[in-house]
């Protein structure tokens, strides 16, 4: 199959940003890939589309503003290995429903928790990125028994993130335009390569369908709704909180942070890599987070 990377927009609440989508994976690995399918739920009158594969205990990864599921390819393959590994398009993203809502993190907390019983998980290891982190955070506060073990990956979540962003940074967030584009790309990626075709990002945003919901969870952020200042002492679970140190949406202080308040938390820094090191470093992130789902057992 092609080498070559589909380049796409990606953003999340706290810092959402510039998304490309990874590269594909080499043919002679794919013969030897459990299938993946794509399925919907409908969790309190909404479609949510995710998608499956492997066997094991459950894995759920949760994606950031802007994104879908898709943009956990380049790892979902290496979980597969070992778990039933899950996908899914956040509401108001990707292919599930947007309903007019007033979006702010609990409603996304809601919905996960939603989603969960509907497939009757009673119990799953979770894994987040920049939004995506915050949510599954949220969701150990509220759900603790549901939660085996938790995975931050550049994780959103704290009041000072808005209140120190650039403000041209917090502008751009809203993808508005292909200069909010060309901004962002080298604050979200530490390799060019990934934010190269500013036109193909562009034209993908006006696309996506979720401006709608990435402006209010946007707006909702800023004032500080649903923040995890003060509340992060009470997670109990196995914790990793996996930075890339080139972040430069989300500084390796708010790593630092998570992994004080975080009692008996780990924390992994990957060098060479920004704010989605799932995508730009998928090896590294793949091997550290099986390595840690097997250290915490």
């Amino acid at each position: 199959m092609s080498g070559t990377f589909t380049l796409r927009i990606a953003f999340w609440i706290c810092l959402f940003s510039i998304v490309l989508f990874p590269p594909r994976c080499p043919a002679e690995r794919e013969k030897e890939a459990p299938p993946t399918t794509d399925k919907f739920v409908t969790v309190y009158g909404a479609k949510i589309h995710y998608v499956e594969t492997g066997n094991g205990a459950p894995l759920i990864l949760v994606h950031g503003l802007a994104d879908n599921a898709a943009i956990w390819n380049s790892v979902m393959l290496a979980f597969a290995a070992r778990f039933r590994v899950i996908a899914l398009d956040q509401l108001g993203f990707g292919r599930s429903d947007k309903p007019l809502l007033n979006y702010r993190a609990s409603t996304l907390v809601d919905f996960l928790d939603g989603f969960v019983t509907e497939l009757k998980i009673e119990r799953a290891s979770l894994v987040g990125n920049s939004l995506g982190g915050w949510i599954v955070a949220a969701f150990a506060l509220a759900h603790p028994e549901r939660v085996e073990r938790l995975v931050l990956s550049d994780a959103a979540g704290y009041a000072a993130l808005a209140k120190t962003m650039d403000p041209r940074t917090l502008r751009s967030l809203r993808l508005a335009s292909r200069e909010d584009i060309r901004y962002l790309g080298p604050l979200t990626f530490h390799d060019k390569k990934f934010y190269q075709d500013t036109e193909l990002a562009f034209k993908e945003r006006l696309t996506a369908g979720d401006s709608y919901t990435v402006g209010q969870l946007l707006d909702a952020m800023i004032r500080g709704d649903d923040a995890l200042d003060g509340r992060l002492q009470a997670i109990n679970r196995p914790t990793l909180i996996l930075w890339g140190r080139d972040d430069k949406l989300i500084p390796l202080k708010f790593a630092e942070r998570f992994h004080q308040e975080i009692a008996n938390s780990r924390l992994q820094i990957i060098d060479n890599c920004g704010h989605m090191p799932h995508v730009e470093c998928p090896s590294e992130f793949a091997d550290t987070v099986l390595q840690f789902l097997s250290d915490a057992k």
